[in-house]
């Protein structure tokens, strides 16, 4: 039987989590665990790390999130009302999962945070394609509707999260907190609630840092982030078992429901995210039927021709095809048309813009009037910007007055 954890929180949870993701892949692969997820609260800074860390050491990636559900909407901050929250554990299934993930993170820093980075339930309605939803831990709208005796409430919330994401990518989260007052009832009421709508149960140990004698320093750290005492019962217990579990603990923890732990497998076999990792991916620039980016940046150049007074001037066409030639050949020409994009729309709507560094050397960007001078003039080299042996990216720095850059 393989135990695969679903449910982790790193540094990068931000005062919460205190596993270090170089050392949680290599708790797992000493566990023989061959995938893990990350679910840090509330943001996915970890994300990419993560990835490549797993891909490095054999290990399969599950992205994830352990998101903040507003109590009421996210656009609702009213004091002593919507600074409470639930906890929803979220996966990606796949790109698209992965990308809604994003989206749904985004938003939540932007829109809805308050307190916390929150989502609410029209956010994922609106991103829940190849998303995996777990019930959550006793934190979640569930565990709390559970742990008040509200079972109508939790059968609704159940419903609703079926209807959301689909049966199909919905699951009912067990955990093992024996030590805790709250367990009992929790537990009695997750399992009557799987049964119920014959949702599969998984396993997750809520892993809050690598190893049983870490617990104090991670009680420390969250005294310090919720500005109390490590003697305040109201943070976790020492007593807790919040660390990186074996698939021997998993399987012992859970020797009454084994198929919540099989199911852990189950599901990492359902994620199959996979990115694509240094390689420069441009916006998707809209091009004219039947034309190449490179045929629009070349008319665009030799449009700038007329608009600089240069028709005609061999020595001024011979740089110019010299540049398009390796820019084609780079690949880059996109990236110089959205460069040109967002500079016409400044000059347009007068945004004061400015450009500078090394792609003063360009006769492209001069005609596409991205630059100011005519690089010939000053004796002003192209290849110190770009050239067929460089391995980066061009760079065209942009300012754009502050006042005025959201545009």
């Amino acid at each position: 039987m393989k135990f695969v954890h679903l449910h982790t929180h790193s540094h990068y949870s931000l005062l919460d989590g205190m596993s270090k993701v170089s050392d949680m892949v290599k708790l797992a692969k000493e566990h023989g665990q061959e995938a893990i997820a990350l679910t840090d609260h509330g943001v996915m800074y970890g994300a990419i790390d993560f990835y490549t860390k797993c891909k490095k050491n054999d290990i399969k990636p599950i992205i994830g999130v352990e998101a903040y559900v507003a109590n009421r909407g996210r656009h609702q901050k009213e004091p002593h009302i919507d600074n409470k929250r639930y906890h929803l554990t979220l996966l990606a299934k796949n790109n698209v999962g992965y990308q809604n993930l994003i989206k749904l993170t985004t938003a939540a820093h932007l829109e809805g945070y308050y307190y916390k980075p929150r989502v609410d339930k029209e956010l994922l309605r609106a991103h829940s394609e190849g998303v995996i939803c777990l019930s959550g831990c006793p934190g979640s709208e569930l565990g709390r509707a559970i742990q008040v005796d509200d079972m109508e409430k939790a059968e609704a919330v159940v419903l609703e999260h079926q209807a959301i994401f689909g049966k199909e990518n919905y699951f009912m989260e067990i955990m093992h907190h024996p030590d805790m007052d709250w367990f009992p009832k929790w537990k009695t009421g997750v399992l009557a609630m799987a049964k119920k709508f014959n949702i599969p149960l998984v396993a997750t140990q809520d892993s809050h840092y690598l190893r049983p004698d870490d617990a104090f320093a991670h009680k420390t750290l969250v005294a310090i982030s919720t500005h109390t005492d490590v003697s305040d019962p109201a943070i976790f217990s020492g007593e807790g078992k919040y660390h990186f579990i074996s698939t021997e603990e998993a399987t012992e923890w859970f020797q009454d429901i084994p198929e919540a732990v099989e199911n852990t497998a189950k599901i990492a076999e359902l994620c199959n995210v996979d990115l694509t990792l240094g390689k420069f991916i441009f916006p998707d620039f809209p091009i004219e039927s039947g034309k190449t980016a490179d045929d629009v940046l070349h008319d665009l150049a030799y449009k700038g021709l007329e608009a600089r007074e240069l028709v005609g001037q061999q020595d001024v066409i011979d740089r110019l095809e010299y540049e398009l030639g390796i820019i084609k050949f780079k690949g880059y020409a996109p990236y110089f048309l959205v460069v040109e994009d967002l500079i016409r729309f400044a000059a347009k709507n007068n945004i004061y813009t400015n450009i500078r560094g090394s792609v003063a050397g360009s006769m492209t960007t001069y005609l596409l009037s991205i630059t100011k001078l005519n690089p010939l003039e000053y004796n002003i080299p192209f290849e110190r910007f770009l050239n067929p042996d460089r391995p980066s990216a061009p760079d065209v720095d942009m300012d754009f007055a502050d006042n005025r850059r959201g545009e």
